[in-house]
């Protein structure tokens, strides 16, 4: 008999065992599935939700030929990308007040266009006012396509129609059929459909004919003075060159010369040689993304965790395969078969069940795919270009999986070949020592492989990241048999059902051991992604510079009108009715010295100044801007770099425009605003204020309890109210006052440096008025309620405006979600049936309890405490391995953003390692507790009849 004989009936043997044993051959091609499904629909995503070139072209042109758009520097020379382009004559001075390019001149001979142009607008909404983009762009036309879809209802038609994007909706509470007012000119339209951007799913905007909002507007505002004209963006042109000809190279650059780029499709997908454009001449290159084509460094980790995973999770199914069927081996020893024949028959399996395995999760993650294709867009916030399906990819996949389907049958094959004719025959398992190499071996593994994943994460190798983040999972893999038998010894004191579980897994080692790796290796996926997404959303907390203290609203207005100041009482009418405001109200006014610089600022003399003065000394100097900075960031860790952006010295740089205290950052107030506004409890500064003194929050500019206010009182002509009080030449007063200093922490306030009382104010010869007010806010305004709140405003004579902080972007990266999401999936259905499989190879076990007079609620629990076990000690094994790439995946990106701190020392270098301790929690706690129910649930509570082996 030949090799190909051989392995031919090893093969049908397999097939046959395969198809007698159907619950098990199900439960084995899950274990090869599950992991296939998750990386083939990972893959599948990737590449529909990343754009190809014709596909981002169709999304910026719809079905034109080209994009023109007036550069505003007269003539050009561009790339055929249409990403690059410069001035002819570089020293040839701007006309501002040239006339507009007549676009229609620049295009080929017959050839057709349409118009883009877009313009602010406040509108009418179901909840009050809002304000949004209206984009004038015939949506209608064929060009539009591809650019701009229908979802529901009709496209806009004349003058007084509008079409919505589903986002506009609902943050609107508008509907098609809806009617709303362009307040901005008075004029009302009806909303007839629904259309969305296919690229950019999450814009609020509407959209209407070229001629239906712009036009009308600016005759409106022709005629009327109060109607201020519209703030039109440049104006863009779709343009459909001759049938069967295009956009071409002679086209674009004859539309250079007007001083219009132009982004012709045919020329980005087939580009002219560099001899025949003259900017290429030059040396100018087309803009690369830095990571165009390179795979990432998670993804890299990402993809070997999840090969390692397949192997880990078809090991343990076919290892019980193999025991549930050694008698069948057992028989094939007797028919004369040795070694090499059980070895084939159980690989045989492995090559049977694996390829079916790795077929049906192709398909299955294909159907997921297409399944989850709207929820996974909505993430994205862009539709698929198209199902990419790359077929080479699919069959790479397909044979991943059925080769490590082979190689996790090959353990458990040695195993079968060494087991004698007569304890396979009998049933017996009989007792192997645990080797005592192994564990040291897997432990001098762990640590070898956590040191190389590190070492990649410092180095920036993403390739030495993942080989070292797998060699440290196989060496916490050879681990595991010793850690399950100490687990039987942590079984005194407990329970019977929980001692026996533990006291099994421990005897049962071969069992247990890779339920456990299986388990671990699904986990460590999930922990790994999770812990990573958790770590750059607090970076991206950190980063965030906000604008209001966290938990307010600011009411302001327009100072300088003194109308506005008068209906401020009707203004904080409305927001306390719109917004769910908590307590009172902290007013604050503005100050200034001189004119005031808002409404007299004609020329830098026609106004007085306000400066609140930083004593000398390196120590009030942000050292991160300061002569050296590039040197001294050199040498910063990125804990220190850190501290040192932390500091009040380099927080003092300027502030935010709320208050509209300008750079000085001084507002006028009273004590409210402490608990209001700064959150600072403290008795001693609210009694400073109300004696006078004030609070100044950012102790560096203080020197021994003082700060400096130094105001030019510098006096218009025009402001003749105050000229007559202050005629002549402008005087400089500078003033040293007793200050409370706030903590340091207090420095990081947004828009406050000082806060300032009235009468020392005016003690000072400086001016102030009403500009607002502070409050406190139970949760974030919605925008139903900023809406609402604007309305109201409006209602009441308007002049008024609500800022609030919304926070970081709680948005994180499409990718990491849909990882997040597959990791999830597969570490539940791994969990599941790893443990389905462990209580099924256990069922001998749990016959023998009832066979000696265990009630059947023994045999549930006892079941469902073995899954627990395994699910339990799987999970910690894989939240630990998880760690090791998360961590040196953060090392990976702490030395890229070190990088760019040293080369712009105020960037920040913070890369934390944040752990998700609910995931954390929902793994270590919820996956063991549901693996166990389900056992507990699955198990027959009645002994069930057995063949007798003999």
């Amino acid at each position: 008999m030949n090799v190909f004989t051989g392995w031919r009936a090893a093969l049908r043997i397999a097939r046959r065992d395969a198809m007698r044993f159907k619950g098990r051959s199900a439960l084995v091609v899950a274990m090869i599935a599950v992991p296939v499904v998750g990386v083939t629909a990972l893959d599948v995503t990737y590449n529909s939700v990343s754009p190809t070139t014709a596909e981002q072209l169709t999304a910026d042109m719809g079905a034109a030929d080209a994009l023109f758009s007036d550069a505003g520097i007269g003539p050009i020379e561009q790339l055929p990308t249409g990403d690059q382009y410069e001035q002819v004559d570089e020293n040839a001075p701007l006309d501002e007040n040239a006339p507009p390019i007549d676009m229609s001149t620049t295009f080929p001979k017959g050839s057709r266009a349409i118009s883009i142009q877009s313009v602010p607008a406040s509108i009418t909404t179901e909840y009050g006012i809002a304000d949004t983009d209206i984009n004038e762009f015939r949506t209608s036309d064929e060009l539009a396509r591809g650019r701009i879809e229908l979802v529901r209802g009709e496209f806009p038609h004349g003058k007084n129609e509008l079409a919505a994007t589903e986002p506009f909706l609902k943050s609107t509470g508008l509907h098609v059929g809806s009617v709303t007012t362009v307040r901005n000119f008075g004029m009302q339209y009806r909303i007839t459909g629904v259309v969305e951007q296919p690229d950019s799913l999450n814009t609020k905007a509407l959209y209407a004919d070229p001629g239906a909002v712009i036009a009308p507007w600016q005759a409106k505002a022709d005629h009327d003075k109060k109607v201020l004209p519209p703030n039109t963006r440049t104006k863009d042109w779709l343009v459909k060159g001759p049938e069967g000809v295009g956009v071409t190279w002679p086209d674009v650059m004859a539309a250079n010369k007007s001083g219009v780029v132009v982004t012709s499709r045919q020329l980005v997908l087939d580009p002219p040689p560099d001899s025949e454009v003259p900017l290429a001449r030059k040396g100018v290159e087309p803009y690369q993304g830095s990571s165009e084509g390179k795979p990432s460094a998670p993804l890299i980790t990402v993809i070997a965790m999840a090969v390692l995973e397949i192997v880990l999770l078809a090991g343990p199914a076919f290892a019980v395969g193999a025991r549930r069927s050694r008698r069948q081996l057992g028989l094939l020893g007797t028919c004369g078969g040795d070694r090499r024949h059980v070895r084939a028959v159980v690989l045989g399996g492995g090559l049977v069940l694996g390829g079916i395995g790795a077929v049906t999760g192709v398909v299955v993650g294909l159907v997921a795919t297409t399944v989850s294709q709207p929820m996974i867009e909505a993430w994205a916030g862009r539709r698929f270009g198209s199902l990419t399906l790359d077929p080479m990819e699919m069959l790479l996949i397909a044979v991943i999986g059925l080769v490590t389907g082979l190689l996790a049958a090959f353990a458990p094959a040695i195993v079968a070949s060494r087991q004698s004719v007569l304890e396979s025959l009998t049933g017996r398992r009989g007792v192997r020592r645990s080797s005592r190499v192994m564990p040291v071996l897997g432990a001098c593994v762990l640590a070898i492989g956590a040191a190389v994943a590190i070492y990649g994460g410092t180095s920036g190798n993403s390739s030495l990241v993942a080989g070292g983040s797998v060699t440290a999972e196989l060496g916490l893999l050879a681990c595991i048999p010793v850690i399950v038998g100490f687990l039987g010894r942590l079984g005194r004191g407990l329970p019977l059902s929980p001692r026996l579980a533990l006291r099994d897994a421990a005897r049962n080692r071969g069992r247990t051991a890779p339920a456990v790796a299986a388990v671990m290796a699904a986990v460590a996926g999930s922990v790994a992604i999770a812990t990573y997404m958790s770590s750059t959303k607090a970076e991206s907390e950190f980063d965030y510079s906000p604008t209001l203290t966290q938990g307010t609203v600011v009411l302001s207005v327009s100072s300088y009108d003194t109308e506005n100041v008068i209906q401020l009482p009707q203004a904080r009418a409305a927001v306390e009715r719109s917004m769910a405001v908590t307590g009172g109200h902290a007013d604050f006014r503005r100050v200034w010295a001189g004119s005031d610089c808002d409404v007299y600022s004609d020329d830098e003399n026609s106004c007085g100044s306000l400066e609140l003065v930083r004593p000398p000394g390196k120590d009030r100097v942000c050292p991160l801007t300061d002569k050296g900075a590039k040197q001294l960031a050199a040498r910063l860790s990125s804990d220190e770099h850190r501290k040192l952006m932390r500091s009040p010295a380099c927080l003092a740089g300027g502030t935010s425009g709320v208050f509209n205290t300008g750079e000085n950052g001084i507002v006028v107030a009273d004590e409210d605003i402490l608990s209001t506004y700064v959150k600072l409890d403290d008795p001693a500064a609210a009694k400073a204020l109300a004696a006078g003194t004030p609070v100044l929050l950012n102790e560096v500019f203080a020197k021994n309890g003082e700060a400096t206010i130094k105001a030019a009182h510098r006096y218009n002509k025009e402001d003749k109210k105050n000229w007559k009080l202050h005629p002549g030449k402008a005087r400089t007063t500078t003033d040293k006052l007793k200050v409370y200093v706030a903590p340091a922490k207090y420095a990081a306030t947004p828009g406050i440096n000082m806060i300032l009382p009235r009468q020392t104010a005016e003690r000072l010869g400086l001016h102030t008025t009403e500009s607002g007010s502070v409050y406190s806010v139970a949760h974030t305004p919605t925008e139903a309620e900023q809406q609402q709140a604007f309305g109201a405003i409006e209602q009441a004579g308007g002049g008024a405006w609500v800022q609030s902080e919304s926070g970081p972007d709680g948005r994180v990266d499409a990718m990491l979600l849909i990882l997040t999401l597959f990791a999830g999936m597969v570490t539940l259905g791994a969990a599941a049936i790893t443990t389905g499989l462990a209580k099924a190879d256990a069922e001998a076990d749990l016959n023998t309890l009832s066979a000696v007079g265990a009630p059947p609620s023994v045999r549930r629990k006892l079941s469902g405490f073995q899954c627990v076990v395994v699910a339990l000690t799987g999970v910690v094994l894989g939240t630990l391995a998880g760690l090791v790439p998360a961590v040196a995946l953060r090392l990976v990106d702490l030395r890229l953003a070190l990088k760019e701190m040293r080369l712009e020392p105020t960037e920040s270098a913070y890369t934390p390692i944040e752990l998700p301790w609910a995931t954390l929690a929902l793994l270590v706690v919820g996956v063991p507790l549901l693996a166990g129910l389900l056992a507990a649930a699955l198990t027959r509570s009645r002994l069930a009849l057995a063949r007798r082996a003999g």
